[in-house]
């Protein structure tokens, strides 16, 4: 059984899907652009895009009853891996040891012109 999350502490799904889905004691969710929820506004440069990006990431678990430090995979799509070194300094500010699994790539193009877009899955906990 699955069971969809949402919030408005994040931006709202651009197409058919959802937020998040619960199933199975995991939180999946859809990978979230650099948004700011409140103004649909991109943050300026691509640490910001980040920042909101795990922001919303971090929205969408808590109401779902999870957190940042269940996450057990990341997967961040780059525009460009050159900003890789940037985007992890970001990234390493909202994890905690044992980090999660990650994969990070390049993609050519990412909706609405994002620089990065960024999806987890998450245990729900106890």
């Amino acid at each position: 059984m699955k069971k969809t999350i949402a919030t408005e502490k994040a931006p709202g799904a651009i197409g058919p899907y959802s937020q998040a889905v619960e199933a199975g004691g995991f939180i999946y969710t859809s990978g979230q652009l650099g948004l700011n929820p409140a103004t649909g506004e991109f943050g300026k440069d691509v640490q910001e895009q980040a920042r909101l990006s795990l922001s919303n990431v971090q929205a969408i678990l808590e109401a779902a009853g999870s957190s940042m430090n269940q996450v057990v995979k990341a997967t961040v799509f780059l525009k460009d891996m050159n900003d890789f070194v940037s985007v992890n300094e970001v990234y390493s500010s909202f994890f905690e040891q044992p980090y999660p699994a990650r994969s990070a790539v390049e993609v050519a193009r990412l909706p609405k012109d994002a620089l990065v877009e960024i999806e987890v899955i998450a245990w729900k906990g106890e």
